[in-house]
């Protein structure tokens, strides 16, 4: 029911430019509305307090139940002609915050289908901050199970407590407060309220979804991709970190996290490569031309945004392969970034050198530390679990989709890029996914429900021992 109000604000916009799809949104609102509610009255005087077996049901089916609800527009338009199949990657691809996508001609499209894309993204990245911080602690399977010691939220419990709710409010304000600055500097920047709003939606959401074909290189203005770069960066730090940073009224806080420095050093490393690359084989012949094109895209995939302002997949080869490994390290944990977390890297890192400093002292006690923090061994054991999972399942899609007639580049990447919830990839994917067969789409959708659940949490509810009682 509450979903079904987010349709309200493209059916104003396509009312207030007079264009035809008001109409599918406002079917769509109605069956919504009328679905939730006949779900609800059973239920509404229930006030029982979730388990931990009912917040997994309630993190996969916030996605599953919401992503299948936000296709109906897009298949109702019936000047977009696209069929049930594509509409739905469209809406999972927002709502999951990957920004793949299936459509051609955006600059022809209404207004109202253009915002309704950017609004499911941002909605998507408002449910990971609260899921991520708040909610998945709880389950035993977030990368914010790091943080419980030292960033504000609920401790790991067996069932949520009024306290997620102020959380997840405190979050709310901060992840509002982001986008209303980015749509502003877009705006003064040179965007028209539309794009500025549209793309802050994305921005903050490290989405990448855009009102134009080419992307943020539709403007082409050195004033908009710095702000772009600026947010993106923001966008994909640990929310609870700027909670933190708020509170304390201190920037030190975020120098201070391990994961932030790994996650800064990261972007500075990556970008130096790329532009070493761009500028000495003569991509581009000034400097000042190689260092913005090369921080922007960096920044870009690397955040698992995936803006583009150039054709980046025809650049040398190491570059496009090195920004698609670097969207596997992703965002930070407790942001709205994909990948796998740089806390996770960090602390595959940092048992890798434990290994190595048990081979030369066998009989020493070497503690695996982040920052001043002890972690505890199941922790590690989980992130060695999750990359084992993450690295069988990777490979075993793109075997699917390779058997199912895709090139190892389209394969390879469309995975990444989905599991990554990044978006743009290489070879056939590179501009969009329409040429995609229906099952290579939906084998996508998994994907990127996988990424976006941080897999577990999906595999936990495929598992037959879930549901026994």
């Amino acid at each position: 029911m509450l979903f079904s109000f987010t349709l309200l604000p493209p059916i104003a916009i396509d009312m207030f430019y007079q264009e035809d799809a008001a109409l599918a949104f406002f079917y769509s609102y109605l069956f919504l509305l009328s679905v939730g509610f006949i779900l609800y009255l059973p239920v509404r005087n229930k006030r029982d307090d979730l388990r931990l077996r009912d917040g997994f049901v309630v993190v996969v089916m916030f996605w599953l139940v919401l992503g299948a609800a936000g296709a109906i527009p897009f298949y109702l338009y019936q000047n977009l002609d696209i069929s049930v199949v594509d509409a739905l990657f469209e809406s999972v691809s927002g709502l999951t915050t990957t920004g793949a996508t299936v459509l051609v001609g955006l600059d022809n499209l209404p207004h109202s289908i253009l915002f309704y894309r950017q609004e499911l993204q941002w909605l998507g990245g408002m449910g990971i901050i609260v899921l991520a911080v708040a909610v998945m602690p709880m389950l035993g399977i977030g990368g914010m199970q790091l943080y419980k010691a030292e960033a504000p939220g609920p401790v790991k419990d067996n069932k949520l407590t009024p306290r997620i709710a102020e959380t997840a409010k405190a979050l709310w304000y901060i992840y509002f407060g982001l986008t209303l600055v980015c749509a502003i500097a877009y705006w003064l920047a040179g965007m028209s309220l539309f794009d500025a709003v549209g793309h802050s939606f994305s921005t903050i959401a490290i989405g990448g979804f855009s009102t134009h074909d080419a992307s943020l290189g539709y403007f082409d203005s050195q004033a908009i991709e710095i702000i772009a770069i600026i947010f993106m960066f923001l966008g994909a730090v640990n929310f609870a970190l700027h909670f933190s940073v708020v509170r304390s009224k201190s920037l030190m806080v975020y120098f201070r996290d391990s994961e932030f420095k790994l996650y800064a050093s990261l972007l500075i490393i990556v970008s130096g490569l790329s532009i070493y690359t761009l500028y000495t084989q003569s991509v581009y012949h000034d400097l000042p031309t190689a260092i913005r094109e090369a921080i922007f895209q960096t920044v870009s995939i690397a955040t698992t945004s995936g803006f583009v302002t150039s054709d980046y997949a025809s650049w040398p080869v190491f570059i496009p392969v090195l920004l698609l490994f670097s969207s596997f390290v992703g965002g930070c944990a407790g942001s709205t970034g994909g990948g796998m977390k740089v806390v996770r890297v960090l602390l595959l890192l940092k048992q890798g050198q434990r290994e190595i400093m048990r081979l030369i002292h066998p009989n020493a006690q070497v503690t695996v530390k982040v920052g001043k923090t002890p972690v505890k061994n199941s922790i590690i054991d989980a992130v060695w679990g999750f990359f084992a999972a993450y690295v069988a399942l990777f490979a075993l899609m793109m075997l699917v989709l390779m058997f199912n007639g895709l090139d190892q580049i389209t394969a390879f990447s469309a995975v990444a890029a989905t599991i990554n919830n990044l978006g743009p990839g290489l070879g056939e994917v590179s501009a969009n996914y329409a040429s995609l067969s229906d099952f290579n789409k939906l084998l996508l959708c998994f994907s990127m429900f996988l990424g976006r659940l941080e897999i577990f949490t999906l595999l936990v509810i495929l598992t037959p021992a879930f549901w026994r009682k």
